[in-house]
This record gives structure tokens, C-alpha cells and sequence, in this order.
């Protein structure tokens, strides 16, 4: 696996490095040790799919509140995708800055994403899938997130979107002090500011 650091601190492109014959391609997707040793949250707590069937879908932009220390590896592994990120960490140097990078079968890049980021995607094509590798449990009152079109982080989505959850539309405009209130009472994310 190839590890390129992207613009936001700790949010890094994984590339495979497949070994090549006849048959095709084999390729490892992710590497505890790999991880590990570059100071990425290596433990792997469960792996989900979405599939989503229209062009031009948004999922997101979510995240979940400490204690949890959700990393997230995300590869698209059918279709494409335009992958988004936004650092919501106050103490990073990258703070509310996003980064945006096309995942796809065709590519087979994946994103890691640390604690602390919210995370979202548009559907490029019909029929997506992405897979999601996370590092910690789901926790339903952990979890949250910002609104996927709001002015504070200036996201251009290639798109006209086509499609969202009620819950992800009306996300408030973010607010950096009721942010910082909530994190102040809740902990903070671990990994690199």
C-alpha cells in the first residue's frame, strides 16, 4: 500500500499495490502493522457497505462525538464517488478546512479519515457501493453531523443533488463556539491535530 498525506492533518489517500499475473490482481486493503506504523488508528471494529442506487446522492456529512474515536477507512468498490472531508477538531492546524478526492472501483484508492473529520459523499454514477472500515462501534447517541452545502466550509460538489437524507439537509449552519461547547463537554478525539 501506498500512504499519501492529502491538505488536512492526519487524513491520508491509501493506494493498493497490486501484484499482477494472468488472473488479474491481488492486493492487501488494509494492514494492521502498516497502519500502525505510520501512527493511524490500525484497529479495525467493524466494516459496513452502502449502496446507493441514484446519481448525484449525497450521504453525510457525519461523524460521531467523543469518547469515540471513529477512524474511518472508505473505498469506493463499485462506481464512483467524489469522497469529502471536514476537519472538526479546533486544536488542528486544518480546522474547518475540507479536502474532496474521486474514489473508485476503477482506481481502487481508498481515504482514511481520523477521529474528529465529518464525512460525506456524492454519488458520481448510479449503482455505488462503498465500503467502510471503522475503528471504533457505532453509537447511535454518539453520532452526528454538519450540513453538506453550508457556506461555513465551502464544499463544490460536482453535482446538482439528486438526493439526501431529512436529517443531513437540515443540519444547522455550523457554529464554531456551540462546537467548541460541546467538545469541551464531551472529551476530544485522539490522533494527530
Amino acid at each position: 500500500m501506498r500512504f499519501t498525506p492529502t491538505e488536512l492533518a492526519g487524513v491520508v489517500r491509501v493506494d493498493l499495490e497490486p501484484v499482477v499475473d494472468a488472473r488479474g490482481f491481488f492486493a492487501r486493503l488494509h494492514c494492521e502493522r502498516e497502519f500502525a506504523a505510520r501512527g493511524l488508528l490500525a484497529k479495525v471494529a467493524q466494516t459496513s457497505l452502502s449502496q446507493t442506487r441514484q446519481q448525484g446522492t449525497v450521504r453525510g456529512m457525519h461523524f460521531q462525538w467523543p469518547p469515540a474515536q471513529e477512524a474511518k477507512l472508505v473505498r469506493c468498490v463499485r462506481g464512483r464517488i467524489f469522497d469529502a472531508v471536514v476537519d472538526l477538531r479546533p486544536n488542528s492546524s486544518t480546522f474547518g478546512r475540507h479536502v474532496a478526492i474521486e474514489l473508485s472501483a476503477a482506481n481502487c484508492a481508498a481515504l482514511y479519515i481520523p477521529p474528529g473529520l465529518a464525512h460525506g459523499f456524492q454519488t458520481l454514477e448510479h449503482d455505488c457501493e462503498v465500503l467502510y472500515q471503522m475503528s471504533d462501534f457505532y453509537a447511535a447517541d454518539l453520532a452526528s453531523g454538519v450540513r453538506w452545502n453550508d457556506p461555513a466550509f465551502g464544499i463544490a460538489w460536482p453535482l446538482p443533488c439528486a438526493a439526501i437524507h431529512e436529517r443531513d439537509a437540515t443540519y444547522p449552519d455550523f457554529d464554531t463556539s456551540v462546537h467548541a461547547r460541546e467538545l469541551a463537554r464531551r472529551g476530544t478525539w485522539s490522533g494527530p491535530p
